[in-house]
């Protein structure tokens, strides 16, 4: 449910049939019977999804058509697509955690569809935007937020659809090759053989380091296009159907590196202590581990999400997200920085300032 920043589109499109859409919202509101069926595009952000404000009188939810919803949207080694859809699978498990996500009034998977609650359009990006003096107030929020869930989902379901899926070494080091791919060679950047033996060794060492660590639920995509801002302050996730099992920093890693926002180092370190604080983590040794696993994951991430928004503009015919690919690589420098005691980090740093100069 990632919605852009953009004003609503015209006019429902002409290639989509909106009538099961219609039907839920008579279902979900059957006391507006007779009242006239609205329905206006809303924009969306990477993926194949589509949103739709619907309005019954003085009533509004969000349609959400998703063409192939028993599918993962993010790469993943879950095997074939799930019996439920995803999105109401971990939408179920999260509100039963105390996790707060969007009401679902009404659902037709067989044609594609939900009925969902009616968020607005503040999404904490947007919010902040608009209301920067709060930013310090919302991001305590997140992070408190993201310990308290890591906490209750620290036991899943027996079969649990997260539980199925994971960071693993072979997921990691796909994605850290994402960058490879995209971000360089679809760009005209070819590594020397030297340049590439050492990257190949950087990958496998970095994700065999990170797939080794214990793991804990990952919405995968925590950051300010997926919180929206709630009337009273709270926060609620949305576009979680990826969620998985993953290093616990993760996260905080998207939530705190976010390509779409820019942070000073102090606001980073005080919030790595907010989440130490509120997981109970002890002394200074765990909180160093917890800062130096932050500055790992980072590097894997970012440089997957570099990679990503090439190939959303090669492949989806998307350039929206190409001015966020060099705000992205410069977080990685920056942690590679940070991790220069690491004799490979150095390598790895000094190789991306020789392919890409900035």
């Amino acid at each position: 449910m990632t919605l852009a920043q953009s004003a609503p589109l015209p006019g429902p499109p002409a290639d989509l049939d909106l009538g099961p859409l219609a039907a839920l919202a008579a279902r979900a509101f059957p006391a507006r019977a007779g009242v006239p069926f609205e329905c206006t595009p809303m924009p969306g952000g990477a993926s194949t999804r589509r949103y739709f404000r619907v309005r019954l009188g003085p009533d509004t939810a969000v349609g959400m058509f998703v063409p192939e919803g028993s599918k993962a949207e993010e790469v993943d080694k879950g095997g074939a697509g799930a019996a439920r859809w995803p999105f109401l699978e971990v939408r179920d498990l999260l509100f039963s955690r105390g996790v707060d996500v969007p009401a679902v009034h009404a659902e037709d998977t067989a044609r594609g569809w939900l009925l969902l609650e009616d968020l607005g359009d503040d999404t904490l990006a947007a919010f902040l935007a608009a209301h920067p003096a709060r930013k310090h107030e919302l991001y305590v929020r997140a992070v408190e937020d993201l310990a308290r869930a890591q906490a209750a989902l620290s036991k899943l379901p027996e079969r649990s659809l997260v539980g199925s899926r994971a960071f693993d070494e072979d997921l990691l080091l796909w994605e850290i090759h994402h960058f490879r791919e995209w971000a360089l060679e679809a760009r005209g950047v070819v590594l020397s053989g030297e340049d590439r033996a050492l990257f190949d060794r950087f990958a496998a060492g970095l994700a065999g380091r990170i797939a080794s660590w214990p793991r804990s639920f990952v919405h995968r995509d925590y950051q300010s296009r997926n919180l929206m801002v709630r009337p009273a302050g709270g926060l609620c996730w949305i576009d979680f159907q990826d969620a998985l099992l993953g290093p616990r920093v993760y996260d905080l890693v998207a939530l705190l590196n976010d390509s779409y926002q820019t942070f000073d180092r102090r606001f980073v370190e005080a919030r790595l202590d907010d989440y130490a604080r509120a997981l109970g983590t002890g002394g200074a040794r765990d909180r160093a581990t917890l800062g130096r696993e932050f500055d790992l994951v980072t590097v894997q991430r970012k440089l997957k999400d570099a990679g990503r928004f090439v190939f959303i503009d090669r492949v989806k015919r998307n350039a929206a997200f190409l001015q966020f690919v060099e705000p992205t690589i410069a977080k990685v420098r920056a942690s590679l920085a940070r991790l220069a005691d690491d004799e490979e980090m150095r390598a790895v740093a000094a190789m991306l300032a020789r392919v890409l100069p900035g």
